[in-house]
């Protein structure tokens, strides 16, 4: 029998179509801006212990510096492949070497310690709600909302997540809206109330309108300067 939650994932192509005509539908200002941007290509990717060990080791650093630590802990397993057991087995020494924080060791530790003695089942967690995933998820040790937020979207393609903590959601959410100051959480779930169920898609929309209008501003500072 297949899951609720993987039949409604946003990875769906006929979920998402439903999605955009509910958002249109119900939300003048976002119905503009898929107009604009038309359907964006979606596809969850990952499992959930890589997605969110990945998470753990981007925290508070820039792509390129994340990206190359994740690359180094990753070559210190067979084909590249980080696993629970293997995780918490590693000596803390061998992932310093890699890049990785003392801080961050301590919460892979942690997380890879529930998940290898089975305190955290991972795959149970992928057929229960939203709630219920979020409440175990966040007592791992650097694990929080926000993390828990990307990877119900981009991994698991749960399709009504507000990420109401996420800045450019935030300040995409004030220029779509023209407020004058940038939204805190209750503001944005006001909003968001014509969004459901279906708020992961109006984020993905929200992220790639202030993503492409960071780059026209880009473009027109590089044409002044030209």
């Amino acid at each position: 029998m297949v899951s609720q939650f993987v039949s409604k994932s946003i990875g769906n192509p006929r979920v998402f179509r439903e999605g955009l005509g509910h958002l249109k539908q119900k939300d003048p200002l976002l119905a503009s801006l898929i107009e604009r941007h038309g359907v964006i290509p979606f596809k969850p990717e990952g499992e959930m212990f890589e997605s969110l060990v990945e998470s753990i080791l981007t925290q508070q650093l820039a792509w390129p510096a994340a990206s190359a630590i994740i690359e180094r802990v990753k070559a210190l397993y067979s084909g590249g492949v980080i696993e629970a057991a293997a995780l918490y087995a590693t000596p803390s020494g061998k992932l310093r070497k890699a890049g990785v924080s003392p801080q961050k060791i301590r919460y892979l530790k942690d997380f890879s310690r529930r998940v290898y003695k089975g305190k955290l089942d991972l795959e149970a967690l992928k057929e229960k709600e939203d709630g219920v995933l979020l409440e175990a998820l966040d007592e791992v040790l650097g694990i929080g909302p926000w993390t828990i937020h990307m990877l119900m979207i981009f991994t698991l393609g749960r399709p009504d997540v507000l990420p109401v903590d996420d800045l450019g959601i935030r300040k995409a959410v004030q220029k779509v809206y023209s407020l004058p100051e940038i939204p805190g959480k209750v503001e944005i779930e006001q909003f968001a109330k014509n969004w459901h169920p279906y708020c992961s898609i109006a984020s993905l929309y929200l992220w790639r309108h202030k993503d492409t209008d960071k780059e026209v501003k880009l473009n027109i500072q590089a044409r002044k300067k030209a």
